[in-house]
């Protein structure tokens, strides 16, 4: 109906008003609905087609259909083995999740040419090899729960921050990647990394409306209402929390340092400097580096901190953060010049219009 008055805004002042205007916004809704259903069913049918045209599709066998959900089911099809677990992660976000090319560099810390040359191989290596792209049974789920556990992650990642445009955030995506594990924790129950993601998503996704003030900007942590939380999915989080065991893995390390950042009370940051340093141990990731530094200087020691993101700079070259955890770091120091160079380094590569309004406001009061 708001596609139907859409074209009748543009079309009435034109060609005047229809003699029985509910009949004709009727017949133009009801076109539209047609056309959506038809689209939409040509999109299932070419979904596999957008990764190559040389896949092979097995016919749907509906008698034993472990996932019912049309996205998860594709997620778990492009989980072939013959690919690598980054090769396959990367695709699905692209072809599945529809993430643009430049999205799913910033996702793998790579630059955009080298992820479509990656895409461009990956493809060309299931074309050649006639890798199938069928639905997956109940005995390949567990083996290819860690790349689509991998794949939530990533597009949660997107939506909680944005890699461009005007906002800083992308409430639906993050959305549909809590929907993506609710149901996975429905197709494997008692999964703890899936409980754990699960877990550590609904608590990021609770500081939602606090993240951005009525004008789009920028709110830091420390300054967020706090009113404005969603404690319902706080409490949530907090109960899928007690069901872990006291094996901690990645995504559940990440979802202890969430429940910090959602306490009520004053935020534990040497906890949470502790908890950064065990997940660096595991994953050697210079973005869990460069929140460990930001710990470490709110648990009071910015010297610290700075010795840390020496180095970052390196191995996420496209990145804002860096220069900007460092301009900040450098600004606690009392080094207002250095800082100045920093901010101004972070301002040249940030690429939504929330943080680079932060970015100018912070760099103006130095």
């Amino acid at each position: 109906m708001q596609d139907a008055f859409l074209a009748a805004s543009r079309t009435w002042p034109a060609d005047g008003v229809p003699d029985r205007p509910a009949a004709w916004l009727m017949t133009a809704a009801h076109r539209r609905a047609l056309d959506r259903l038809r689209r939409e069913d040509t999109d299932r049918q070419r979904l596999p087609l957008l990764v190559t045209d040389a896949v092979t599709v097995a016919e749907p066998d509906y008698a034993d259909e472990p996932i019912t959900d049309e996205r998860l089911r594709m997620l778990f099809a492009c989980c072939h083995p013959a690919l690598s677990a980054d090769s396959r992660a990367a695709m699905m976000l692209r072809f599945v999740a529809g993430l643009s090319t430049a999205e799913v560099a910033r996702l793998f810390l790579v630059p955009e040419p080298t992820m479509s040359a990656r895409l461009t191989r990956a493809k060309r290596k299931m074309a050649l090899a006639g890798i199938p792209l069928r639905r997956p049974s109940a005995e390949d789920l567990p083996d290819r729960l860690d790349v689509v556990l991998k794949v939530i992650y990533l597009l949660f990642t997107e939506g909680y921050r944005a890699t461009a445009g005007p906002q800083l955030t992308r409430p639906r995506l993050a959305e549909e990647a809590i929907r993506l594990g609710y149901l996975l924790g429905e197709l494997l129950p008692g999964e703890d990394e899936i409980v754990a993601l699960l877990a550590l998503m609904l608590l990021q996704h609770a500081r939602r409306d606090a993240r951005v003030d009525p004008d789009g900007r920028l709110v830091p942590l420390p300054e967020q209402d706090r009113g404005r939380w969603h404690y319902d999915e706080i409490d949530r989080g907090m109960d899928l929390l007690q069901h872990l065991d006291r094996r901690r893995g990645e995504y559940h390390l990440q979802a202890l340092i969430a429940a910090e950042h959602a306490t009520g009370g004053p935020t534990d940051w040497t906890r949470i400097a502790g908890l950064y340093a065990e997940l660096e141990r595991r994953t050697s990731s210079p973005v869990v580096r460069l929140n460990r530094a930001v710990a470490v200087a709110e648990a009071g020691s910015p010297e610290a901190a700075l010795s840390l993101v020496e180095g970052l700079a390196e191995a996420l070259p496209a990145s804002h953060l860096v220069p900007t955890v460092r301009a900040e770091l450098l600004a606690r120091l009392g080094r207002t010049e250095e800082a100045a160079e920093a901010f101004d380094e972070a301002l040249a590569k940030v690429r939504t219009d929330a943080e680079r309004a932060h970015l100018h406001r912070r760099r103006g009061e130095l």
